[in-house]
């Protein structure tokens, strides 16, 4: 008998159990959310937090608060983020930096991307090879003619160590078999203005920042990283149709939570995040600069993550990049 009562109390246990998912979900959130962007304010890392929070939070029916935490090439934000309580009230933006590149670039990280739980992905931002107008460069042959024709004295710069400009020169250089000179400049801003100036010959810049130059004449294109040409420069090449697949490259963010978040509640953001993402403005003020509009489950992120991870993972260490 006293066996009985104690598997019937089991039993009625595990009911609750799985009763309390759905209802965590269905009352989650009862109060406004933290969203930390490990970023400066007015970067697009925070621009879209920004935008994103508006409609996010009239789904959920609560307001989304933008907390940035800047420092150690985001690291901070995120480490603040893995030690949070995985109870969905703090979230983050999740950064290619922090998240695939800084584990194996900084000698200590004190977080691990599996700290965290992927929720959704937000959007990819292609770069683009650009040279200032007046110089001899005309077409990516141009520049591996000269590169090859001296070794050495192309400069190239790049927004910092280990940044997507910087490693996508890297991968430009092993797939093309050139030797350029690069020129770490402290943010994307200061390196523009180096190519600007003719400091440098050129850089990869993220698309959304090196369109007003390029519409203005003062810069031009010679290939972009996306997987396809981009609608705001039809006319300019990938590096895939150049031959050199291997340059497909994304700088790139999502939303991420603590380790042990409920799955409804992952699910409850997922779908909310989808919807926000799926408005027509909202995906003009991402698509209209040349970004790329994420979306999709909480496990393709993850999948998206890890793989990231392992490449620019390979890179570092196959080219023994270190933070200077």
């Amino acid at each position: 008998m006293q066996r009985r009562n104690l598997l019937a109390r089991a039993a009625a246990l595990s009911l609750l159990g799985t009763a309390a998912v759905p209802a965590l979900a269905q009352d989650y959130p009862s109060k406004p959310i933290t969203l930390i962007v490990s970023f400066s304010a007015g970067g697009n890392n925070d621009l879209r937090a920004r935008q994103l929070g508006v409609p996010v939070g009239q789904w959920l029916k609560q307001t989304i608060v933008v907390d940035n935490k800047p420092g150690a090439s985001g690291n901070i934000g995120h480490e603040f983020v893995s030690r949070a309580a995985p109870d969905g009230y703090t979230l983050g933006i999740g950064a290619m930096g922090p998240l695939a590149v800084n584990p194996t670039l900084f000698p200590k990280v004190n977080f691990n991307p599996k700290d965290f739980v992927p929720v959704v992905l937000i959007e990819k931002a292609p770069l683009v090879l650009v040279t200032r107008a007046d110089k001899p460069y005309r077409s990516f042959k141009d520049v591996v003619a000269a590169a090859k024709a001296k070794p050495g004295t192309l400069t190239i710069g790049n927004a910092g160590t280990g940044g997507a400009h910087h490693l996508s020169a890297e991968l430009m250089e092993d797939a093309a078999g050139l030797e350029l000179l690069g020129v770490p400049y402290k943010g994307g801003g200061p390196a523009s203005t180096a190519l600007l100036s003719g400091e440098i010959d050129m850089m990869f810049e993220q698309t959304y920042a090196a369109l007003p130059s390029i519409q203005a004449g003062k810069t031009r294109p010679l290939a972009v990283t996306s997987e396809k040409r981009l609608p705001s420069l039809p006319d300019v090449p990938t590096m895939a149709e150049l031959g050199y697949p291997q340059v497909t490259v994304s700088n790139w963010l999502g939303l991420i939570a603590p380790k042990g978040t409920p799955k409804a509640v992952v699910a409850r953001l997922n779908e909310a995040f989808n919807k926000s993402l799926a408005d027509p403005a909202l995906r003009e003020k991402i698509s209209g600069p040349g970004n790329l509009v994420g979306g999709g489950t909480p496990e393709e992120f993850g999948a998206f993550i890890e793989a990231e991870g392992k490449r620019w993972s390979a890179l570092i260490k196959a080219k023994n990049i270190r933070m200077e």
